[in-house]
């Protein structure tokens, strides 16, 4: 197994978080993993993408010019990345904000509305999370279990009481994925 991603949005979207409690998951399943972040200087606001390897055997190169799966929370991250999907592979991108929609046929394109979530769950911080859940619902790469494990480890002790929100997100995020 080898599955190469990506995530982009902007900067203050969590992006980098996905990125990271996806490695950390994948360590816990004892699989080769690199965790490549992309971002510019100005961070929140500015574009920013992260690329994530899961594999069970070694991994030659963190840097890739095509993905299994794109994530793009954005519609200028969507203009850059949809190009970028191996033919076959999974596109999924949260709705809001998204005025040109995918095209590609050669793709599965999932799309989740991720953004009007975090209203309902009255929670905007919690977008990273109802993504990340979207994107294991379609590609289960590492068990929920775990990946509750690397946001432990990701977060500043200060934060782990909301670790029960954080589940609640991931596992709403489950439930939004729409062919």
């Amino acid at each position: 197994m080898k599955e190469e991603i990506i995530i982009a949005g902007f900067g203050g979207q969590g992006v980098l978080s996905m990125g990271k409690i996806l490695a950390y998951s994948g360590l816990m399943e004892d699989k080769e993993v690199t965790w490549l972040p992309s971002y510019g200087p100005e961070q929140r606001g500015g574009t920013a993408n992260v690329t994530v390897i899961l594999s069970d055997e070694r991994i030659s190169s963190p840097i890739l010019n095509e993905y299994d799966t794109v994530v793009v929370l954005n519609q200028q991250s969507l203009d850059r990345f949809e190009s970028k999907v191996k033919p076959g592979g999974v596109l999924i991108y949260d709705s809001y904000g998204i005025h040109k929609v995918p095209t590609r046929k050669d793709i599965e394109v999932y799309r989740i509305d991720a953004m009007e979530a975090t209203f309902e769950l009255k929670n905007a911080k919690s977008y990273n999370m109802i993504v990340l859940g979207a994107l294991l619902a379609i590609k289960p790469i590492v068990t929920v279990e775990n990946v509750l494990l690397g946001l432990k480890k990701s977060l500043p002790e200060r934060h782990w009481h909301l670790m029960p929100q954080n589940e609640q997100a991931l596992r709403h995020g489950m439930s939004l994925v729409k062919k």
